[in-house]
């Protein structure tokens, strides 16, 4: 067991100098459901860890869910279960909402944050891909102040973000996607229930009176590295009309660039038939519920 000592925060302030402190060898305690795993497992991502700082004290502070002009803004603190029955969070931004339904188990999502599951840089992570599709930016915390950098950016690597030291992330600030634009998300696990994704993709759509779909964004995950949207799918969906035929299409640009990016793998197999699969269906279940509106 790694040995580290156990710190509470009671103040933004206190978070960063306890960060400084240490020189950032300091693993956060939001909701405890990756960390605490992590360590008992003994991950060499902490095993240079001195401290184990809490900052659930800071719930008032980084647990808000509010809407500003054509923004939301989302505390670090607020955990899936929030997320999933917020109003704001159903209006605005339904698949993310709908892929914090899909986290573990219910005494999961009711400890796992969303700052937590970003900052664990987990490709597999449900919230990511709505969050990505939808452009949000990440809102970080150091003793200099505050700074802003796009999600995509945010990660620099497989498991790794840009927090500097004596940093931390306070929230997230999401641009409000077009009136009348449907979303959703769609996830293949190893079982129905508390499965870690294999495949995920978020998608929004936006489609005119004649069929034509007029806005969309895509963001898949667990096939890159890093996370990203995908640009190619989305300008073959723009100023086409809604059919099974483009849907296939769209599947298999993602599929194509997924091979580009990672080349061919002993998954790729298996991996391309299902994200070609995964997108498709993501895709016609989202223009089901634009006929349905």
């Amino acid at each position: 067991m790694f040995q580290y000592n156990y710190e509470r925060a009671k103040t933004i302030q206190e978070v960063c100098e306890t960060l400084k402190k240490y020189n950032g060898h300091v693993g956060i305690l939001a909701g405890g459901t990756d960390i605490m795993v992590q360590i008992r497992e003994k991950d060499k991502r902490w095993e240079k860890m001195e401290c184990l700082l809490d900052i659930t004290y800071l719930k008032k502070e980084l647990g808000y869910i509010k809407e500003e002009g054509e923004k939301i803004h989302i505390g670090a603190l607020n955990t899936h279960t929030e997320l999933e029955k917020s109003e704001i969070i159903r209006k605005y931004l339904p698949f993310l909402s709908e892929a914090c339904s899909t986290v573990g188990s219910p005494q999961i999502r009711n400890r796992g944050t969303i700052g937590g599951s970003i900052c664990n840089a987990s490709p597999a992570a449900d919230p990511l891909t709505p969050l990505i599709a939808a452009d949000t930016d990440v809102v970080i915390v150091g003793e200099d102040g505050e700074r802003r950098k796009s999600l995509i950016e945010f990660y620099v690597g497989k498991g790794k973000v840009d927090l500097r030291e004596g940093e931390f992330v306070k929230g997230f600030i999401v641009q409000k996607l077009p009136e009348g634009t449907v979303t959703k998300f769609g996830k293949l696990g190893r079982r129905k229930a508390l499965a870690i994704s294999r495949l995920n993709v978020s998608v929004a759509l936006k489609i005119d009176g004649a069929g034509k779909i007029t806005f969309a964004r895509m963001a898949p995950g667990c096939i890159f590295a890093t996370p990203d949207r995908m640009k190619k799918a989305e300008e073959l969906l723009v100023g086409q009309k809604v059919s099974e035929k483009l849907f296939e299409d769209a599947g298999k640009v993602v599929s194509e660039e997924m091979i580009e990016r990672t080349g061919v793998r002993w998954s790729t197999q298996y991996k391309q038939p299902a994200v070609e699969g995964i997108v498709e269906e993501t895709l016609i279940e989202a223009a089901k519920k634009a006929v349905n509106r």
